[in-house]
């Protein structure tokens, strides 16, 4: 009887170790891309501004990116190019 619970037991294992790697490569694909599919374009006060990322190019993304999450907690995505953008993070990098 336990010899037939091995090949089970094995099973399972097998399962659990298949999911638990397409877990893993599925979180690492979304960070291997382009976070910021638009960006916000119309300015505003850095004080709304409660946390700012910056995330260089590279073989993830071909683009800069900053992402500042707002004070409303909610995450947007800004275009570095941009003058007011610019002003925006020398400003809050300055906090």
């Amino acid at each position: 009887v336990a010899s037939r619970a091995v090949p089970g037991l094995k099973l399972i294992l097998n399962c659990f170790h298949f999911f638990f790697i397409a877990a893993v490569l599925s979180r690492m694909s979304s960070e291997l891309r382009c976070q910021c599919i638009k960006t916000h374009s119309t300015p505003f006060h850095p004080k709304f501004i409660k946390e700012l990322t910056v995330i260089d190019s590279g073989p993830h993304c071909e683009n800069s990116e900053i992402i500042v999450k707002l004070t409303n907690e909610k995450e947007v995505c800004l275009d570095p190019k941009e003058r007011w953008v610019q002003k925006v993070v020398e400003i809050f990098l300055k906090k």
